[in-house]
């Protein structure tokens, strides 16, 4: 799990990033929750994804947003930590330029970072987004969403509404091509306190079936 530190659009970010096991090895970048709520990429959440990932043999980045631990630059209210974001997917890329897939995974405010890459990014295949705080930020820009991926949420959560949630997931769900799973995690609360074992189980599932050769989702 090698520290990294690569450039972004305001000077140097820091992360953590365990290169592919072979050549081809698929590409995973992982995003913490919001820098002014004390979120950074050792957030445990953070940490078990991008864990999840490695085992999985992707190429696995996790990182700090601007201003977080060694990274350089202020908080930009999400439009510099998407910027941040697309740096740190291209580092990754640099590196493994034949990936034939890329996958995003976020937990609350890296959630809807990166969703929002995901519009800009068509590599991105697959994603994985954790208590999106969709009470709290505009997801109108999925119009349409251009990949499938699952969206878990606690019944519990205190700071994102399981109803917003709800209403993003069926917005979603209406447009084709794509599938969107919805898992909720009973009596979770936002950050999962003492349900991380049914979290990681919901998303260990969710990428058995979608790696799996026969998937009938691509």
């Amino acid at each position: 799990m090698p520290e990294v530190i690569f450039p972004g659009p305001e000077g140097r970010l820091e992360g953590r990033f365990n290169p592919g096991p072979r050549p081809r090895a698929p590409v995973a970048m992982i995003l913490h929750p919001h820098p002014q709520g004390g979120g950074t990429m050792n957030n445990r959440i953070v940490q078990q994804l991008y864990q999840t990932f490695v085992r999985r043999g992707f190429a696995t980045l996790r990182f700090n947003f601007r201003g977080v631990g060694k990274s350089q630059g202020v908080f930009d209210n999400g439009i510099g930590e998407l910027s941040d974001a697309a740096s740190a997917l291209d580092w990754v890329q640099s590196i493994h330029p034949e990936a034939q897939t890329t996958w995003i995974a976020g937990f609350s405010f890296g959630a809807w970072i990166g969703m929002q890459l995901l519009m800009r990014r068509p590599e991105i295949k697959g994603f994985i987004s954790i208590a999106p705080p969709a009470n709290m930020y505009d997801f109108s820009f999925l119009a349409p969403c251009p990949s499938s991926g699952i969206i878990v949420q606690g019944t519990g959560d205190e700071v994102v509404t399981p109803g917003s949630v709800q209403k993003l997931v069926d917005k979603l769900r209406t447009q084709r091509h794509i599938t969107i799973h919805h898992d909720e995690i009973a009596d979770a609360n936002h950050f999962f306190e003492h349900e991380m074992e049914q979290l990681m189980g919901s998303v260990d599932k969710y990428l058995d079936m979608r790696l799996a050769p026969n998937s009938p989702i691509r």
